[in-house]
């Protein structure tokens, strides 16, 4: 598995790369290589800092729950009865000419839709529609880290067709007015400080971002070039779809709890009850696309349905079939845009991740060594099962 990172840096599918496997005792493996950047600096190491963007989800998510279980919030609770804002989104359902036509939405949105991505919102790199608008409305960029980055249409009525985008942002609002605290604050007190995440932060300080490796973009000729794309460190929201940096130390953490039914070293951040919850299929028949297109190639690559049988619960993706060599049916995954990924296999008992910092999405030399380490992975836990 080291020969596996070290080729990935080697042959310029990625400047550095982390990844980790665990289990609910702790990691079997943790490797590093590369630095942070292609122009040189530090080597990557358990320090380093990655914006995790999407998988920022999964805890957003959890933080929602931990309200559900107390509660404070019902799944199937109107969104706007907690954010009344999210009431008057309306759905963009086409365009007259270069003026866009919208309607109201045939049902409110819930909670559960913010949760499984069947509310109607979109990202508008993935929706050329929303790009349209955007451009049309003057719309500032989701990653400018603007509050009304998120006051986009929706795509389809809540509850119709599941549509990625910045829902978990809204997800995050809710958590926000229902505490009284930041979604930063509320992760603080009750996920990162018990679990020992102890660089997860929405606002990195300018140490933790001398630590951060670089952003880099794929170019036409297959090399990368250090970008160019600055995030803001002080972001008006704390963004519950995309906002969070964390070094893969953390995010082991964070896994590991789940793997271990919401528990680690004596802290308890869900009850095992909810996490079956969340790793439940959620969908009630509505399909996955066959591929979401994308409308900033800059930002991703298009995404193909993948070749098995796929749901999503509160928070997470779901492969709902066993893939021979690989993760067993229920296993929980998803990834973050600057190509990193985790999945999180309780039938086998290991989680993982692989962390670097590419663009676009989807990137096939990313891709490529994910497989192999996916295979790694489970051939070496297969080596080590009792006989």
């Amino acid at each position: 598995m080291d020969e596996l990172l070290q080729q990935a840096v080697d042959s310029g599918a990625v400047p550095g790369i982390a990844a980790i496997v665990t289990t609910p005792d702790g990691p079997t493996y943790e490797g590093y290589a590369g630095a942070l950047s292609i122009e040189g600096g530090a080597a990557v190491g358990e320090d380093t800092i990655f914006r995790i963007a999407s998988m920022t989800k999964a805890l957003a998510s959890v933080a929602a729950m931990r309200l559900v279980e107390r509660g404070e919030l019902d799944l199937d609770q109107t969104v706007e009865s907690v954010l009344p804002e999210f009431g008057e989104l309306q759905v963009l359902d086409g365009f007259d000419g270069d003026e866009p036509r919208l309607r109201a939405p045939a049902e409110p949105a819930k909670i559960r839709h913010l949760l499984n991505h069947t509310s109607g919102a979109g990202y508008a790199f993935n929706s050329k529609d929303l790009t349209r608008h955007a451009e049309a409305a003057g719309a500032v960029h989701l990653l400018t880290g603007k509050r009304e980055a998120i006051d986009t249409p929706l795509l389809a009525d809540p509850g119709t067709a599941w549509i990625y985008g910045v829902s978990t942002d809204w997800l995050g609002l809710v958590v926000e007015k229902l505490t009284g605290q930041t979604l930063g604050e509320y992760l603080r007190e009750h996920v990162f400080t018990p679990l020992g995440m102890t660089d997860a932060t929405f606002r990195p300080n300018s140490e933790q971002l001398e630590r951060a490796m670089a952003i880099h973009e794929r170019q036409a000729d297959g090399t990368l070039k250090v970008s160019d794309i600055a995030l803001p460190s002080d972001p008006d929201i704390d963004s519950g779809g995309s906002g969070l940096y964390a070094t893969a130390r953390d995010y082991e953490r964070f896994l590991r709890d789940l793997l271990g039914g919401g528990e680690l070293d004596a802290a308890r951040i869900l009850e095992a009850e909810t996490v079956d919850l969340m790793l439940t299929d959620h969908l009630g028949g509505i399909e996955l696309p066959e591929l979401v297109e994308s409308a900033d190639k800059r930002m991703t690559n298009d995404v193909p349905a993948l070749p098995f049988k796929q749901g999503w619960g509160l928070g997470f993706h779901l492969t709902l079939e066993d893939v021979p060599g690989m993760r067993k049916s229920g296993t929980g995954d998803w990834a973050g845009l600057f190509n990193c990924f985790y999945w999180l296999d309780r039938d086998t008992g290991i989680a993982a991740l692989l962390m670097t910092q590419v663009l676009p999405f989807f990137d096939m030399g990313v891709l490529g060594t994910l497989v192999q380490f996916e295979q790694a992975a489970y051939a070496r836990a297969g080596a080590a099962a009792p006989a």
